[in-house]
């Protein structure tokens, strides 16, 4: 009995001392339980979920593409939970990579979603893009922060439309090295895994990469989610994984510039401000530093109150890291993708430029038909979409598709363009033009109708009849 009561005193006392504390606690843990909650609340929004260890290995990006339904999803969580068992990551099931209502409702991938894990050799941030022909922007955002990318094909359907598309941005983005994973091994018998494999060296040649050396694993992602079938399920992650390791390199990455960093998404955090999520792209960034937000014809500029690293609050974060960096006094409205994150004075905004133009063939998933001067459609770079205005030059009345030419090209807003930068024009669902920039220049003030400018419509009085209405009707 005496025991009891010292028990419920101890725990009496406790609570007693708990609610002291909580009554008279000092800023200080005020501003821990803020940054707490300031961390759970850009992972629950972010769609950033990652490992707490900070990486020690060499860092890579990289991703998966191809064909809606094909398993690019369950790819990823099954890759985050075989590595899980080796201690080399933390499990993300499917539902919490496709996590927002929308993806759920309709059961397919809309956002660009990251996750981490780890291997004997790298560490890896993985980019899941959709696969869905209308949500073809996210597929570019996220293929742009890729070094290498995972083209994930079903074994019992081979290549699909979005597989081609998605190979030819890749290329057309700058993805160098491709692995090729097929798919619903359990499902397909072996002839048409054979064949499966053919068509896809075939088309990976077609498009310029090293089809006939690229490394090809045959598995099944679902089964490796569920723990079934260990020879085409666990261990084809494996070989997966190993054949990452082998030929994924991590590229030379450039820390001495200027800091640089394309938005890709913004969350609000209640209580502590905006949150800006992108990767990377050179230089370093410390805490409470300077910064200025560029693009969309805005320049403002901010300190970086706080950089999140996958869940954790770094001191500072260099290229190749996938990074929040806290905007304090910013709305969410105010931040849009494909704006930088950048060392004040450091980039120019453009918006008019000279560029290298190929039109692509009808068999390239491109035109039929010639362009011409004042060709107007919507253009992709880095993390950005805006409608453009391609001019040709004086003399040059058309380009066909399978030919290149020079073009004058202006944006409708002013972005963040550099020379040597390239970018696609995308028309109905289809890409027609691939480029390169050659020259950026001046902000133009050009107006042109229909395009960055419309005519004000002349205003009407209601109840009012129009004056050749009257004299049709006789009055005065």
């Amino acid at each position: 009995m005496a025991s009891k009561c010292l028990s419920l005193r101890s725990v009496f006392c406790g609570k007693r001392a708990f609610l002291r504390h909580a009554v008279n606690s000092s800023a200080r843990d005020y501003l821990q339980f803020s940054h707490r909650l300031f961390r759970s609340e850009y992972l629950a929004f972010s769609g950033v979920r990652l490992l707490s260890t900070q990486p020690e290995l060499p860092h890579c990006n990289v991703g998966t593409i191809g064909h809606i339904d094909h398993g690019k999803t369950t790819l990823t969580a099954a890759i985050t939970r075989v590595l899980e068992a080796q201690g080399l990551a933390k499990f993300i099931s499917f539902d919490n990579i496709d996590r927002a209502p929308e993806e759920r409702a309709r059961g397919i991938t809309i956002n660009a979603c990251h996750v981490e894990y780890n291997s004997e050799k790298h560490h890896y941030a993985h980019t899941d893009c959709p696969g869905h022909i209308d949500y073809i922007k996210n597929m570019i955002t996220g293929t742009s922060q890729m070094d290498g990318a995972i083209v994930v094909v079903d074994g019992t359907e081979g290549t699909m439309p979005q597989t081609r598309e998605h190979l030819l941005l890749s290329k057309q983005i700058g993805v160098k090295t491709i692995i090729v994973f097929i798919n619903k091994a359990d499902k397909a018998d072996e002839e048409m895994l054979e064949l499966v494999e053919l068509e896809i060296r075939d088309l990976l040649n077609e498009f310029g990469f090293d089809g006939d050396n690229a490394p090809v694993i045959c598995g099944s992602a679902l089964s490796a989610l569920n723990g079934t079938n260990p020879e085409i399920g666990e261990q084809s992650i494996m070989r997966l994984v190993e054949a990452m390791d082998k030929n994924l390199v991590p590229p030379q990455r450039d820390i001495d510039a200027p800091f640089c960093m394309p938005i890709e998404t913004a969350v609000s955090v209640a209580g502590r401000g905006t949150v800006a999520v992108g990767t990377v792209r050179q230089g370093k960034l410390k805490k409470n530093s300077a910064i200025q937000l560029i693009g969309h014809g805005r320049t403002l500029n901010t300190t970086a109150s706080d950089l999140q690293v996958f869940r954790k609050s770094q001191s500072e974060v260099q290229a190749g890291d996938n990074v929040g960096v806290l905007l304090r006094g910013f709305k969410k409205e105010q931040i849009e993708r494909g704006m930088f994150i950048a060392a004040p004075g450091s980039l120019t905004e453009h918006n008019a430029f000279n560029a290298q133009i190929y039109v692509q063939r009808r068999d390239e998933g491109g035109r039929t038909k010639p362009i011409t001067s004042n060709y107007i459609q919507v253009m992709f770079g880095d993390t950005w979409n805006m409608p453009c205005l391609v001019k040709l030059p004086d003399g040059v009345q058309m380009i066909m598709p399978g030919d290149t030419g020079q073009a004058n090209i202006l944006l409708r807003k002013p972005l963040v363009i550099q020379a040597g930068q390239r970018f696609i024009i995308r028309e109905d669902k289809a890409t027609t033009i691939t480029g390169i920039v050659t020259e950026t220049l001046p902000i133009s003030d050009e107006k042109i109708s229909g395009f960055n400018f419309r005519h004000a419509k002349p205003s009407k009085i209601e109840g009012k009849v129009p004056l050749k209405l009257r004299r049709s009707r006789g009055g005065s």
